[in-house]
């Protein structure tokens, strides 16, 4: 029973890393009143590119590294058309999601099925990876997992406990505000969005050079909507997404675990996204729910330099 445990809670964590790095960043841009529903292409393109570099060069970190300039890159276009050219938001994310899937699909098809031959190495932490229950829950990970949670820890302490977080709201809430005391706002809001689109590079890049260690399309499995969900789950705060990415971690660990039972694979594969919904659904008719569930006041909307 003990190992069964063990194997959960092992397997929760890396199943939620791929959703925490991808809704930090969609916390960061939406922080900055940018809405992009692209997350998922952004993912799937950051899986493609991470997955072919590193299969080129057969050093993951360079794949690594290419999937966040990719996703960086992407977004930029997705912030271009959203707040140089003001234009629909939600038209935008949605074209960005279409093209980012396309693009993985055209560029994987070759790798279709084929093995990387060095994956992302695991961190092995002298002392604490030995330890008999602890250690292969926490210390027996790859870097990936280590580098979301620090990451995780770093935009929570910038955006509660700096200037920088300070800038980053107030670009969210009024930008006008913003504005009057000398804020660089299209500033801000491109490098909030492009940071988050480096940030779902990163997590399309964990599940191709990490999780599974190969490509297929697909392979984000529609964890780009329920990133977009875990955001408003999180109350667009850094903190809430550690338990929001890990508890749908575990959802998806438990879609697993339940089919050699003869649950159907088709239930079991709605699972995460009917956990969103109710998820959502009791915030919604809860009243300190709603309360709490203020997304940042100009989210969605477009700016105007100087207007009133």
């Amino acid at each position: 029973m003990l190992d069964i445990i063990v194997s959960v809670l092992t397997r929760t964590i890396v199943a939620g890393t791929p959703l925490l790095l991808a809704t930090l960043g969609e916390i960061v841009a939406e922080r900055a009143g940018i809405l992009n529903l692209g997350i998922e292409g952004l993912m799937s393109t950051g899986a493609v590119t991470a997955f072919i570099v590193t299969f080129a060069t057969g050093n993951p970190w360079l794949g690594m590294l290419a999937a966040i300039l990719m996703g960086t890159l992407l977004s930029s276009l997705h912030g271009f058309v959203c707040i140089s050219l003001r234009a629909n938001q939600v038209v935008s994310g949605l074209a960005l999601t279409m093209l980012g899937l396309g693009i993985s699909g055209l560029w994987g098809k070759p790798y279709i099925g084929r093995p990387l031959p060095e994956r992302m190495g695991r961190l092995n932490i002298p002392g604490l990876s030995d330890l008999p229950v602890v250690g292969k829950i926490l210390f027996n990970h790859d870097w990936y997992v280590y580098l979301a949670i620090v990451i995780g820890i770093a935009i929570w302490f910038l955006v509660k406990h700096t200037s920088m977080g300070i800038t980053l709201r107030s670009v969210g809430e009024n930008p006008k505000a913003a504005e009057s005391q000398g804020i660089a706002v299209i500033r801000v809001k491109y490098l909030a969005v492009m940071t988050g689109g480096g940030l779902a590079g990163m997590a399309g890049a964990f599940l191709s050079t990490a999780y599974s260690g190969s490509w297929n399309e697909g392979i984000t499995a529609g964890r780009g909507w329920i990133v977009v969900a875990l955001t408003i789950f999180a109350l667009w705060r850094p903190g809430g997404a550690f338990l929001g990415a890990y508890l749908f971690g575990g959802i998806f660990v438990l879609q697993f675990m339940l089919q050699p039972l003869g649950v159907s694979p088709n239930l079991l594969a709605m699972l995460p996204y009917l956990s969103t919904l109710l998820v959502l659904l009791i915030y919604g008719l809860s009243k300190s729910g709603q309360r709490r569930m203020s997304a940042p006041a100009t989210l969605g909307e477009p700016y105007v330099r100087g207007g009133r």
